[in-house]
């Protein structure tokens, strides 16, 4: 490696890759932004300083390392000059940039995905654990599909049926590669005020807490029902998404959707307060068999 090689011990992408072969393009640019981030940091270069040399502002920098846009093969070798990074490893890393670039699965539903849930979706598969707090909803990984149309329905009532049928068709399309070798563990902690939402109707509902009893038995899925009195003693306040990827693979992210926007957090305070929040909603959450017995009771419901 090049004399930019003690870069805070981090693995370099190319190993990464090597140990995850099947890592998508939006992984992969976050990798290869942590990356230059930590050859910029290693040589004690500022953010403007970086985009000066790449005729670039500062934020492009930070967006970059961050993933926010895609990496240009130009800036990305103009970024591993300045850092003094060998031959070798330029053209390994520029390999990956324009991997990094390639479209991914799901673009085929571009038109029914905003900007804003594109990292999402692209990171999604590559994490090691989803962590998912729902206080409105059955989280989109478990909906069933008539559950999943009538939630879309009612954030997007004025459009086509086509466009709602598409929207559904993606969301299931996500829980089946969830369900693929290698995916990551889902635990979902669900508001006890879910199951007593009649989304789309008491058969829609019978159905969906069905499924749920279903999904208790999935080796690969940890569910817990959040009891009134558990989140009122311990709400994080607001639905959550919890990336947690392998150690040394990415850095976690915190996921915070709002109506046209959502938010994502990485940096580590913000880290640790989400996942303690997470940690001590879980503790006082039911347990796997109590949240069955409250299922149970859900369905009666809706005979």
């Amino acid at each position: 490696m090049s004399a930019a090689s003690p870069v805070s011990q981090l693995v370099s992408p190319v190993q990464l890759v090597e140990r995850r072969p099947d890592m998508g393009a939006k992984a992969m640019a976050r990798v290869l932004g942590t990356y230059l981030r930590a050859l910029r940091e290693s040589h004690g270069i500022t953010p403007a300083a970086a985009g000066h040399h790449i005729r670039a502002h500062a934020s492009k920098i930070s967006r970059m390392e961050t993933a926010h846009v895609s990496l240009k093969l130009r800036d990305v070798e103009d970024l591993l000059t300045l850092y003094g990074v060998d031959d070798q490893e330029r053209a390994e890393i520029a390999a990956l940039a324009r991997r990094s670039a390639q479209p991914e699965w799901w673009h085929p539903y571009g038109d029914v995905v905003p900007d804003w849930l594109q990292q999402l979706i692209g990171l999604e598969r590559d994490a090691h654990v989803i962590r998912t707090y729902e206080t409105q909803f059955v989280p989109g990984l478990l909906q069933t599909p008539a559950y999943a149309q009538a939630v879309v329905h009612s954030g997007h009532r004025l459009a086509p049926s086509a466009e709602v049928t598409r929207r559904v068709e993606l969301r299931m399309e996500r829980q089946r590669r969830m369900s693929e070798p290698g995916a990551p563990v889902l635990w979902a902690l669900i508001d006890e005020g879910v199951l007593h939402r009649p989304v789309g109707g008491p058969q829609v509902m019978r159905e969906q807490l069905l499924h749920l009893l279903d999904v208790l038995r999935q080796p690969g899925v940890r569910l817990q029902i959040a009891s009134y009195e558990a989140s009122a003693a311990a709400t994080p306040g607001a639905a959550i998404t919890y990336l947690r990827f392998a150690q040394g693979f990415l850095p976690d992210v915190v996921y915070l959707e709002h109506l046209t926007s959502a938010v994502y957090l990485d940096r580590l305070e913000d880290l640790d307060k989400y996942r303690a929040a997470l940690d001590e909603l879980s503790a006082l959450a039911a347990t796997p068999a109590a949240s069955r017995a409250m299922l149970e009771k859900a369905l009666l419901r809706y005979e």
